[in-house]
C-alpha cells in the first residue's frame, strides 16, 4: 500500500525528536511505499539537510512553518467575504463559553453548546480550506485586519469566556499571528488526486498542525486518516505557555483543543504511545473504540552488552541520564543526594546530559553552584587533591562513549522530573538491566511496572530512602534490573512497534472502500480489478456490525449460530450515497 506520512519538525530532517522513530517506521516496512509530507519548524532544521532514505520512499514534499512569505494572492470582494464569514466563525468558537466554564448554566446546555461549537469550528476550518483552493492561498488574509477584527468582534461578543473578553490589542495580535502559522497547510497545494489524494492512507505522526494535511486529505479525497501521539499538542501548550497572559493561554488552548476533537472525531485509528497521552486523548473527545495503545519502539542493540553484564556496575554509584533542564529538576535530585551521603557516605552521583537551549545552560551553572555549596571538595589525604561526589558529564567523551556506558557506570538509575511524557531513558536503562527510581509523572509508571520505586514528584526524602534501600540492597537491585530488561524487550523494542503498525495499517484498510478505478499499464481501467461490493455504502466493513443468518434473527452472543449473511440483505434496499461513474462502471 502507499502512505503519506504527514510530520512537523522531524522526519526526513537531520533534527527533530521524532525523526528517528519515523525512520525505523519506514526502513521497518520496506513492503510498503512511503510518501512523506514535511512541515519544518524552523531555517536551521532545513540547513542541516535530510537523513538518508530508503528506497521505498517515492516522495518527499516540504513546508516551512517559520517563514512569512506572501505569496502574491489578492482576494476579490466576494473571496474576502467568504474569509471574513469563516474566520469570524472560527474566531467565534474559540472564544464561546466551554463546557465546565463558570459562566455555563447546565451541564445539559454545555453539552449541547459544545456540540454545537465543535460543528462551527469543523465547519469554518473546512470552509477557510476550500476558500484556500479555490483562491490560491490564505498566507495574506490570515495576518489581515480582517483577521484582527473578526478575532476582537468575537471576543466581545455576548457568550464569550471571561478570559476572552479580557484579551487587548497586543494579546489579538499575537493570537492572531499564532492561528496564522498554525493554519499554514490550508494553503498547501497537496490536496490533489495526484497528491495526498493518490495515497491509501495518511499517517500523521503526531496531532495539531502535523494532522491538518490528514484532515485536508480526509475531506477532500476521503483518505482515511491514521493519527499517532506520544505527547497531545494541548497538553504541550498548557506546559509551554506559563508566561502567556490568561487571554492568550485561553484563546489558543480552546484552538488546541477543538483542532485535536475534529481531528480524532475524523481518524479513522488513533495510536497513542502510552496511557497518560490516552487520558489526554480521551479528555479532548477521542472515541475509545478508535484508540489502540502503540509503545514507541527503541533500539536494544547499543545497550545489549550493559544489559547481560550487570556486575561490571559500580555498587556505589547512582547514575542521572538526561537533556538538562528545569522540568528534570535535579536541584531536588541533589538535596536528596546530600540526605543519601550521609547514610552512605561512600556513595557518588554522575549527572550526565548537555543543557537545552539558553535556560538550560542557566539550570546546568545553577545545579553546578548548588553542588559545589552542598558538598564540597573531598580528599582521601591531607596531600591528596580533593573532588566532588557529584560529577556533571556529558557523552562523547573517552570516559562515557554512549548512553550506554553512562547507564553502565552505575548501578542505580535515577529519574527526578517534575513533568514527563514517554521516558525514554528509563527504558534505555531498563534495557541495560539497572534497577531504578522514579517520581511518579507522565509515563513512568506504565513503563516500568513493577520492576522498579516510584516516589512523589518534588519529594527529595522520598527519593533518597528509595536510593538508599537499593544501595543497601544488592540482591533486589539485582532482580530489579533483571524484570526492567524482560519487560523492555518484550514492550519496547522496534520489532514490536513495526508489527504493530503494520496490522493496524491493513486494519484501516480492510475497512476502507476502493475510491479509484484501476488502471493497467496503458492507461486503461483494468476490468473486474475492483470488486463491485467495494462501492457499496453500508455496515458490512465495521467490525462490530451484527450480521443476521440467512432466513432468521441474529443468533445471540456465544449461542455458536453460523452467520451467514450480511445484515443489510434482510433490510430495505441500499441506496448509494454517489452515482457510480461510467468510469467506474467500466472497471466493473
Amino acid at each position: 500500500m502507499r502512505i503519506g506520512l504527514l510530520t512537523e519538525g522531524g522526519y526526513p530532517y537531520v533534527s527533530g525528536e521524532a525523526g528517528l522513530w519515523c525512520d525505523r517506521l519506514v526502513r521497518g516496512l520496506e513492503q510498503h511505499e512511503f510518501d512523506v509530507y514535511a512541515l519544518s519548524r524552523t531555517e536551521r532544521e532545513e540547513a542541516e539537510g535530510w537523513v538518508p532514505l530508503p528506497p521505498q520512499v517515492g516522495r518527499v514534499r516540504t513546508a516551512p512553518l517559520w517563514e512569512t512569505a506572501d505569496d502574491g494572492t489578492v482576494h476579490g470582494r466576494r473571496a474576502r467575504r467568504r474569509f471574513a464569514e469563516c474566520y469570524g466563525e472560527l474566531a467565534t468558537a474559540l472564544c464561546t463559553t466551554a463546557p465546565g466554564d463558570p459562566a455555563g448554566s447546565s451541564e445539559t446546555l454545555a453539552e449541547e453548546q459544545s456540540a454545537l461549537e465543535a460543528d462551527r469550528f469543523a465547519n469554518a476550518l473546512y470552509g477557510l480550506a476550500e476558500l484556500a483552493r479555490d483562491e490560491g492561498g490564505l498566507p495574506a488574509a490570515l495576518r489581515s485586519e480582517t483577521a484582527v477584527r473578526a478575532l476582537e468582534r468575537a471576543c466581545r461578543a455576548p457568550g464569550a469566556h471571561r478570559s476572552a473578553r479580557e484579551a487587548r490589542v497586543p494579546d489579538l495580535l499575537t493570537v492572531a499571528a499564532r492561528l496564522e502559522r498554525a493554519l499554514r497547510p490550508l494553503s498547501l497545494d497537496w490536496y490533489e488526486d495526484d497528491d495526498l489524494g493518490s495515497v491509501d492512507l495518511c499517517h500523521a505522526t503526531s496531532g495539531g498542525t502535523a494532522a491538518l494535511p490528514g484532515l485536508l486529505a480526509r475531506h477532500f479525497c476521503d483518505v482515511p486518516l491514521l493519527v499517532t501521539e506520544y505527547g497531545v499538542r494541548l497538553r504541550a501548550h498548557y506546559l509551554t505557555e506559563p508566561d502567556s497572559s490568561p487571554a492568550i493561554r485561553s484563546l489558543l488552548a480552546s484552538f488546541h483543543g477543538r483542532l485535536a476533537a475534529e481531528t480524532y472525531r475524523r481518524a479513522a485509528v488513533i495510536t497513542p504511545g502510552n496511557t497518560h497521552a490516552r487520558r489526554w486523548q480521551e479528555r479532548c473527545g477521542a472515541d475509545r473504540a478508535k484508540l489502540r495503545t502503540v509503545h514507541p519502539g527503541m533500539d536494544a542493540a547499543p545497550f545489549a552488552e550493559a544489559g547481560e553484564s550487570p556486575e561490571c556496575a559500580d555498587p556505589r554509584t547512582l547514575v542521572w541520564v538526561g537533556r538538562v533542564e528545569p522540568a528534570k529538576d535535579l536541584v531536588s535530585l541533589l538535596h536528596a543526594f546530600a540526605e543519601i551521603r550521609r547514610a552512605e557516605p561512600a556513595a557518588r552521583l554522575r549527572i550526565v546530559g548537555s543543557p537545552f537551549g539558553p535556560e538550560g545552560a542557566a539550570y546546568l551553572a545553577h545545579c553546578k553552584g548548588l553542588a559545589a555549596q552542598l558538598f564540597p571538595d573531598e580528599a582521601d589525604g591531607p596531600h591528596a587533591v580533593g573532588r566532588n561526589p557529584v560529577s556533571f558529564e556529558e557523552t562523547g567523551g573517552p570516559e562515557l562513549p554512549s548512553r550506554a556506558d553512562a547507564y553502565a557506570s552505575g548501578a542505580l538509575v535515577v529519574l527526578s522530573s517534575v513533568v514527563e511524557g514517554f521516558p525514554s531513558g528509563l527504558v534505555e536503562a531498563m534495557f541495560c538491566g539497572r534497577a531504578t527510581v522514579s517520581t511518579d509523572v507522565g509515563a513512568v509508571v506504565e513503563a516500568i511496572g513493577g520492576t522498579g520505586l516510584v516516589v512523589p514528584p518534588r519529594n527529595p526524602r522520598a527519593l533518597a530512602e528509595a536510593c538508599v534501600a537499593l544501595l543497601r540492597d544488592p540482591e533486589r537491585r539485582e532482580r530489579l534490573g533483571a524484570a526492567a530488561r524482560a519487560r523492555a524487550l518484550e514492550l519496547f523494542t522496534v520489532e514490536q512497534n513495526i508489527t504493530a503498525f503494520h496490522g493496524i495499517y491493513l486494519e484501516i484498510l480492510s475497512h476502507t472502500p476502493v475510491r479509484r478505478v484501476v488502471l493497467d499499464d496503458t492507461g486503461a481501467p483494468l476490468p473486474f480489478a475492483v470488486p463491485a461490493e467495494a462501492h457499496v455504502p453500508g455496515r458490512w466493513s465495521d467490525p462490530t456490525a451484527r450480521i443476521a443468518a440467512r432466513g432468521g434473527p441474529s443468533p445471540s452472543p456465544g449461542s455458536g449460530a453460523v452467520r451467514s449473511g450480511p445484515g443489510w440483505a434482510t433490510e430495505g434496499p441500499v441506496r448509494s450515497a454517489a452515482p457510480v461513474s461510467a468510469t467506474e462502471g467500466a472497471a466493473r
